[in-house]
């Protein structure tokens, strides 16, 4: 029997940051320039948060981002798992309470992010896996 995976392998590694007195533009900047949804947020080495382009859009919306910083924007409460967790585990957990992204810690630290869009890839490559001939290396 196939053992479920650890989260540290399906998440993004070594996710960007952003600090907490940077400005809301600088957060939208460096997420539309990585092609990315979701920033820890960072104090230093101390992981405080996450933004969210969702964030950033109900906070903003049309007008500029002039004056307004990310410390006022985040997220605190953050869903955080280790580097171990079952993938399961996350999966259900996110679901469960509606969470759109689990940041991956080991020991406290920052190494990972992993979002709906992870789990969604992930799947995609399972099903493949699973119902493709040859473990999805032929065109669909």
């Amino acid at each position: 029997m196939r053992r479920i995976p650890q989260i540290k392998s399906v998440m993004t590694p070594f996710p960007y940051s952003i600090a907490p007195d940077d400005s809301l533009a600088d957060a939208r900047r460096m997420m539309d320039d990585h092609g990315i949804r979701h920033l820890p947020v960072k104090d230093g080495d101390t992981l405080l948060g996450v933004i969210t382009d969702r964030d950033i859009r109900l906070v903003s919306g049309p007008r500029a981002d002039h004056g307004l910083s990310v410390r006022g924007v985040y997220i605190p409460h953050v869903y955080a798992v280790e580097l171990t967790e079952p993938l399961d585990n996350v999966l259900l957990h996110m679901a469960a309470h509606h969470i759109g992204s689990a940041i991956v810690t080991k020991h406290g630290k920052l190494v990972g992010l992993f979002t709906v869009t992870d789990a969604c890839r992930c799947f995609g490559d399972f099903l493949r896996e699973q119902f493709l001939p040859g473990g999805g290396n032929e065109a669909a």
